[in-house]
C-alpha cells in the first residue's frame, strides 16, 4: 500500500504502513461502486473508490475548477523511483481515446477516474482510499499488484 497525496499545486507523496501478511487491507470509509465502468465482467478488473476518497476528489476538482461532467482525475504509473514504478495522480480535462473511464457518483454530482492502458495493467483491482490523520494526509493506493514499496512509499515494484 503507497500513499500519495494531492494539493491544488504539486502532488507530494507519502508513506505508510503496509498491512501484516495475509491481512485484510483496512479502508477509511465504503467503497463506493461506479455508475459506469469499462468492464464489468469481472471485480477484479475494477478501480474502486473509497468514500473518503471520492469525498475529497469532488471537492480538489471544484477547487480546482474541473468540469465535473467532462474532466476528471487521472491515475497512472510511471517508470521511476526506488522500487521501479511510481504512482501518477492528477486533474484532466478529458479522458484520452483508449483510457478507461469510470464513474461515479458523489454529492450527486459525477467524479470521473481515467486510466490509459499500460497503467491498468498495474492498477486493475486496485482500492484508492483517503486518510486524514494528525501525522499523514493522502491517497492510499491498496493495489493487489504491489509486490514491493520503498520505504518512503513512493514507488513500488509488481
Amino acid at each position: 500500500m503507497s500513499m500519495v497525496g494531492i494539493s491544488t499545486s504539486t502532488s507530494q507523496e507519502m508513506s505508510a504502513p503496509s498491512p501484516a501478511a495475509g491481512a485484510a487491507p483496512v479502508y477509511s470509509s465504503a467503497i463506493v461502486p461506479p455508475v459506469s465502468q469499462p468492464e464489468a465482467n469481472s471485480k477484479a478488473q475494477n478501480i474502486q473508490v473509497t468514500e473518503k476518497a471520492l469525498k475529497r476528489i469532488h471537492a480538489a476538482m471544484a477547487k480546482e475548477g474541473v468540469s465535473a461532467n467532462e474532466g476528471g482525475l487521472r491515475l497512472g504509473i510511471t517508470g521511476g523511483g526506488c522500487s521501479g514504478l511510481s504512482y501518477n495522480i492528477r486533474f484532466d480535462s478529458k479522458p484520452r481515446e483508449r483510457d478507461r473511464v469510470y464513474k461515479y457518483e458523489y454529492a450527486e454530482t459525477p467524479v470521473q477516474i481515467f486510466v490509459d492502458p499500460k497503467s491498468f495493467l498495474y492498477l486493475s483491482g486496485m482500492v484508492l482510499d483517503f486518510e486524514e490523520t494528525i501525522m499523514r494526509q493522502g491517497f492510499n493506493f491498496i493495489n493487489p499488484h504491489s509486490t514491493r514499496s520503498c520505504g518512503c512509499g513512493s514507488s513500488f515494484t509488481a
